[in-house]
């Protein structure tokens, strides 16, 4: 069986959606579940739901790592963090995967240095799913991980794209894509350019370059950046997105006149929250690392507590990490000036 250890103490909210959370994957992913935390908090919510009978074990941790800690100073001084507890677990082999909606900088400074990195990775990247006009999902990376990179550091971003998609996703050979400012290869900077030049000659569906307004209209699945600009786009997506949801409640209430329309256009704008409800996807892989990482929303519900399990497991089924550090290491060794 599957183990998954969750940082209980993580989230806006926790430890109650952490809890909820996991008490529904293991219901219904069949997979056990370690709760991370402070144990008479984790006791307590727990006693509230039924869970008899379901693999789920309290794994004791005596500090938590808040929304305003630093970073590197949750990292160093807090070693007993529900956070470090769960890594150490993936690290020691008592759980394949290990996921957390808290303080992103922190879950991945600790999951980097606490898991280490895939021999053949330089620099591990964060992936998030987007949904897309036709109705699939494309993916982005790096969103975070990186604040400058390389161009050998985006063509591994891309192999480790490749095979998160073909793993999540099931398609057996997605498009990649390089965002840049236009479509033509001479279009970019001195990072894009070059990346492009690596990518023609990897064994990946390379399809050129994308514009950020391709990000959401389906021709691509997988979508590569450096972690400055990926970060960005991910924040003003989740802005657009928010602010597009709001706007069309508004108008959907201030312009019905019949009971009926309400509860059609009721149903239709339920429709188009789920399919930009970040809780759908449970979370961002950080990709690269020894183990099987997962970076939630920190005002992550049940649900995406609950779907960033289903991830892990489909990642550490899929063998994802076996492939990435086979298919990275195959990659031509481009000739330097």
């Amino acid at each position: 069986m599957i183990t998954i250890a969750v940082d209980a103490m993580g989230g806006d909210n926790a430890p109650r959606p952490e809890v909820e959370g996991a008490i529904a994957a293991a219901r219904e992913l069949g997979v056990r579940i370690l709760l991370v935390g402070l144990s008479p908090e984790l006791k307590k919510e727990l006693a509230k739901h039924s869970h008899r009978g379901l693999p789920i074990e309290i794994v004791p941790a005596s500090e938590v790592i808040t929304m305003d800690d630093s970073p590197s100073q949750a990292f160093r001084k807090k070693k007993d963090s529900s956070a470090h507890v769960a890594a150490k677990l993936v690290r020691g082999g008592q759980a394949d995967a290990f996921i957390s909606a808290g303080n992103t900088g922190a879950v991945m400074a600790v999951a980097r240095f606490g898991l280490g990195l895939l021999p053949s990775v330089e620099r591990p990247a964060l992936a998030a799913p987007f949904p897309t006009s036709v109705g699939g999902t494309a993916v982005l990376l790096d969103v975070g991980a990186n604040v400058d990179s390389k161009p050998a550091h985006l063509v591994q971003f891309a192999v480790m794209g490749e095979i998160y998609y073909r793993a999540i996703f099931g398609t057996r050979r997605p498009k990649v894509a390089l965002l840049s400012i236009g479509e033509e290869e001479s279009k970019g900077n001195e990072l894009t350019r070059e990346a492009f030049a690596r990518l023609k000659l990897s064994p990946l569906n390379f399809t050129g370059n994308v514009e950020g307004r391709d990000i959401f209209n389906g021709s691509v699945d997988v979508i590569v950046c450096d972690g400055f600009i990926g970060n960005i786009a991910l924040k003003i997506s989740e802005g657009v997105a928010a602010h597009i949801a709001g706007m069309l409640k508004q108008a959907l209430q201030s312009t019905l006149s019949s009971q009926v329309g309400y509860v059609l256009s009721r149903k239709a704008f339920k429709s188009f929250r789920k399919k930009i409800d970040y809780s759908e996807y449970g979370g961002a892989p950080l990709l690269g690392v020894k183990g099987v990482a997962i970076i939630g929303h920190g005002s992550s519900n049940a649900l995406a507590i609950r779907n960033a399990v289903r991830v892990a497991t489909e990642l550490v089924r899929g063998g994802v990490n076996e492939k990435i550090e086979q298919e990275i290491s195959a990659l031509p060794v481009p000739v330097e000036a």
